[in-house]
């Protein structure tokens, strides 16, 4: 059960705040990211806690122009959880569960913001992330995510972008437990089985509800985790789906989708459907997921502050630390009774090593 504290970065255990442990590798992050309907605005955020590498690190990036500019920045934590501030970011819970700010003072780099999120659906607890390969547990984790509204400003290089709670939606999560972060294993489990993981997250906002899927399985395509729910805006109770599954289209040459269908069905057996039309991609890489340089809990010294800014129109998606992605995508939901709904979201995507229902049959083959 999720309650006001496990909006707090204090866990110890991939529990919820009632239990406590220890682990090298265990974190506790925010993520963030809003966008307008039409994808001209996106945003995105992230913090994460590594209390026993000792490490605090976080990222703000926005696309302005088809430009991601990545604003990243890490320090030694000091074992001070609750000081939620890495040099110009900073992250600020207003209400637990309802409204968070993200602050980005002036800096060298050009990039600032005060924008602060508000629910408009409840905080979800998806299922525990559990995963083993042999007997190493690699993975061990809760998140929660919920779906909210934004309001404030960003400033890139004197551009002012201003943000509105009827014009920018979007979504935020927290997640604590065990993953890996910092340095890699010395000493992999043997004997060391082929790089596989297949990650599918597609959260999206409609006028009315909000609807969360998402779906890691293993090379056959049998999942491991995955679940869908539904939700009415405002302090509705969450529709958790009896069954769920997605189906994807592929650009040629890429491990991205150009089209995505995820399927629901409810206890009652009432079928839903989301198309999915992503736009473009927001590349991870600028949070942090998969840099070669900006890894979380890498320990960069006692501060530091990087930035980098690329097209993302330009970006070659086969290189390593781009195959994680969130498109930007244009939503239909149908259901029963003539339900029909458009909105928008993203379908986040790391698909590495054999999947067989994408057709994947090596570490990095693409799609034909």
């Amino acid at each position: 059960m999720l309650t006001k504290a496990d909006d707090y970065p204090v866990h110890q255990t991939p529990e919820p705040i009632a239990y406590a442990g220890t682990d090298r590798n265990f974190y506790d992050r925010y993520f963030f990211n809003g966008y307008t309907a039409d994808g001209s605005v996106f945003f995105a955020a992230a913090m994460g806690v590594y209390p026993h590498l000792n490490v605090m690190d976080g990222a703000f990036c926005v696309v302005v122009d088809g430009v991601q500019h990545n604003l990243r920045v890490s320090r030694v934590l000091g074992m001070e959880r609750m000081d939620t501030t890495v040099g110009p970011l900073k992250v600020e819970v207003v209400e637990p569960l309802r409204s968070l700010r993200i602050r980005v003072s002036r800096n060298d780099h050009g990039v600032a913001a005060d924008i602060t999120f508000r629910l408009r659906a409840p905080a979800i607890e998806e299922p525990r992330f559990t995963y083993r390969i042999g007997p190493r547990t690699i993975m061990d984790y809760t998140r929660l995510t919920q779906n909210g509204t934004y309001e404030g400003w960003i400033d890139v290089k004197g551009k002012r972008i201003e943000l509105t709670h009827d014009t920018v939606n979007g979504t935020r999560d927290r997640s604590w437990g065990v993953r890996p972060v910092g340095a890699p294993d010395s000493q992999p489990v043997a004997p060391p089985p082929p790089p596989q993981f297949f990650w599918l997250w597609a959260p999206m906002n409609f006028g009315d509800r909000i609807t969360l899927f998402h779906d890691n399985s293993d090379a056959n395509g049998k999942p491991w985790n995955t679940a869908a729910v539904m939700a009415g805006t405002g302090e509705s109770t969450p529709v958790h789906m009896k069954s769920c599954s997605s189906e994807l289209k592929f650009k040629s040459g890429t491990r991205h989708a150009k089209g995505a269908v995820i399927n629901m069905t409810d206890a009652e057996g009432h079928g839903y459907r989301i198309d999915l039309e992503p736009k473009w991609n927001f590349y991870m890489s600028g949070l942090g997921y998969t840099h070669p340089e900006w890894g979380h809990g890498r320990f960069r010294g006692e501060l530091a502050v990087g930035y980098d800014a690329f097209e993302t129109a330009k970006v070659n998606e086969n290189e390593f630390h781009f195959l994680h992605v969130q498109a930007f995508s244009q939503a239909r939901l149908t259901g029963p009774s003539g339900l029909e709904r458009k909105g928008c979201g993203v379908l986040e995507q790391l698909i590495i090593g054999a999947h067989a229902p994408s057709g994947f049959t090596s570490l990095l083959d693409p799609a034909p």
